[in-house]
């Protein structure tokens, strides 16, 4: 899949090529929030994970950079998260939403992820601009609820490991992730509990040089026919 991000110091478009693309779940540092997101889960249905953290792979083609994406059912809902790539040696975040089936997580957490498109942003930062500040960075996101939007999401990213880290757990202890792979990196508690909405927008906020990056995205819901 041909991803393009606009990248601070660029004077052209990055062209990226994925051809594998990995979800890093249950990524979070701190144990006892990843115990209360496992609950949150488990109280919709969803089985617990047999390790932490888990590598789940998806589609490549399941990423877009499109405004509006098509899910079978209501029973969706997105998560922030970070997006990381390599391109000429160089590490690249960006910011995805793991959109996910929840009435399908119940029976295959893997399967759940796979069905549902990965909406991705247009915009991206150099990972070593942000390294040495990477904890303060917040995640956060919106959703439309009762013709209002809501904050549904938000958290810094202290709260999740680094995404060397998660790197180092795929490639077996390498931290370079090879170039055509890339990983969505872990996500914060919805407020409210998780739940489907008609749109979702998504920031990745950086406090420090006082910029963001975001992404919004419509869901249109397909008949679920049997």
């Amino acid at each position: 899949m041909k991803l393009s991000f606009h990248a601070e110091g660029l004077n052209s478009p990055l062209e990226v090529e994925i051809s594998s693309l990995i979800v890093a779940g249950w990524a979070g540092r701190d144990r006892h929030a990843i115990e209360h997101h496992i609950e949150e889960l488990f109280a919709i249905g969803v089985p617990r994970p047999s390790s932490v953290p888990l590598y789940y792979r998806v589609a490549e083609n399941q990423l877009t950079q499109a405004s509006h994406i098509q899910v079978v059912g209501d029973q969706s809902s997105g998560e922030v998260e970070t997006f990381v790539f390599q391109v000429g040696g160089e590490l690249y975040v960006s910011l995805a939403s793991d959109h996910t089936d929840r009435k399908l997580e119940t029976h295959s957490v893997a399967l759940s992820k796979q069905i549902c498109a990965k909406p991705v942003a247009k915009g991206a930062w150099r990972y070593a601009d942000v390294a040495d500040h990477w904890d303060e960075l917040v995640i956060r996101s919106f959703i439309q609820e009762g013709g209002e939007r809501v904050l549904y999401q938000e958290g810094t990213l202290a709260s999740l490991r680094p995404p060397l880290d998660l790197i180092a757990g795929f490639t077996g202890g390498a931290a370079m992730l090879p170039e055509g792979i890339g990983m969505i990196c872990g996500t914060v508690g919805a407020k409210g509990g998780i739940r489907p909405a008609p749109s979702f927008s998504m920031e990745l906020f950086d406090p420090r040089h006082g910029r963001t990056l975001s992404h919004d995205y419509t869901i249109e819901v397909l008949p679920e026919i049997s």
